[in-house]
């Protein structure tokens, strides 16, 4: 038996430079020396398979395949299926046009040649390009009314772009009697439209005292342990000032209803933002944002404003629409469940003396006269 190195070497060269035949007639006889359980068996079924489908006898290389598809290796198996479908693959027949003819009259081919020389001598004699040497000057700059109309054109987008907001307030009923509000102007672009500077000095007047945090591109306000009443008139404040900044007449209305049931509270909320009289625009962004102590249970809404995430509801509010919002949650009653646990303690205390009173003590006691 061959060296298996030496094999491999011979027709992986012959491979190479296309002489499939006498790769065929070289391991034709040998094959069978190098088991097909063996990986030498496999590689050199898998050669001559190829050389096969190269002088296109494709019945042999197919016997060759269904040989290396009894192998016990899984690639060895996938290798020759994936070989089975490229040699059952049909072929595609070339259109005559695709192939190059040649003409074995000498007549032709010299006339051809003439041809040649004819086509050769028109090209050197008409030029397709001016390929003179006078210089064609330098690059002139572009005329002043193009220069013009493309500033006015970038002039008219800024301000459409930096009206683009996103209006976002924040209401954090963690604490019912404690709430926090919090509004953000934010500006989706570069610069700050006129009204939005104009809102942010109103803001500023009307809380003189709260957080506020102005940037280049948005306007931060925090007011913080707010009652009912007190979250109420803020609220409107913020919708007054930018009503009256747009021209446009807004309403707000905010209705809250409690139910005690000793140890809970159920809280019922109504919210109304009538936003008719603003114009429907794309540029323009408004989300009310709401926190509470526990999960809600929404009782009037349009599904495809709301958004609920636990205790997190996104509201979006529409223009040109009276938005309407009604909510309810759970909470404990902390005043009820205190009071009762003071007096639970003040029971427990006072039996607790009695209790002792009555068992005595076993200290000596002083002689009576």
């Amino acid at each position: 038996m061959k060296n298996y190195e030496q094999v491999l070497k011979t027709v992986e060269l012959a491979l190479a430079n296309g002489e499939y035949n006498f790769c065929i007639e070289f391991l034709s006889p040998i094959i069978e020396s190098f088991p097909l359980s063996s990986k030498q068996g496999v590689n050199l079924r898998t050669i001559l398979i190829t050389a096969l489908c190269g002088v296109n006898k494709k019945e042999d290389a197919k016997k060759f395949c269904k040989e290396l598809l009894k192998s016990y290796e899984f690639k060895t198996r996938e290798n020759a299926k994936y070989l089975m479908e490229i040699i059952d693959s049909p072929e595609i027949k070339k259109p005559d046009n695709w192939n190059i003819k040649l003409e074995s009259n000498l007549s032709s081919n010299k006339n051809s040649n003439n041809s040649i020389k004819r086509k050769k001598n028109n090209l050197e004699e008409k030029k397709f390009i001016n390929i003179s040497d006078t210089p064609t000057g330098e690059t002139k700059p572009f005329q002043k009314g193009f220069t013009i109309i493309i500033f006015l054109i970038l002039l008219l987008l800024i301000p459409l772009l930096s009206g683009c907001l996103r209006i976002e307030n924040t209401l954090d009923l963690s604490e019912v009697d404690s709430i926090n509000n919090f509004l953000k102007v934010e500006s989706k672009y570069i610069e700050k439209f006129p009204w939005q500077i104009k809102f942010e000095e109103r803001i500023k007047d009307i809380f003189p005292n709260s957080k506020i945090i102005i940037g280049e591109s948005n306007l931060y306000l925090k007011n913080n342990n707010l009652n009912f009443e007190k979250t109420v008139d803020t609220l409107k404040s913020i919708q007054n000032a930018a009503g009256d900044i747009a021209g446009e007449k807004t309403d707000l209305e905010i209705d809250r209803k409690e139910k005690n049931l000793i140890f809970f509270k159920k809280y019922n909320y109504k919210i109304i933002a009538n936003l008719q009289n603003l114009p429907d625009t794309d540029n323009l962004e408004i989300i009310f944002k709401i926190i509470s102590p526990n999960r809600y249970s929404l009782n009037y809404v349009n599904n495809s404003q709301v958004e609920v995430i636990k205790n997190l509801l996104l509201w979006r509010l529409l223009p040109e629409k009276k938005n309407i919002l009604e909510f309810s949650f759970w909470t404990s009653n902390k005043l009820f469940i205190g009071t009762i646990m003071v007096l639970i303690s003040i029971i427990l205390a006072y039996l607790i003396r009695v209790y002792r009173l009555k068992l005595g003590t076993d200290l000596p006691q002083l002689p009576s006269n």
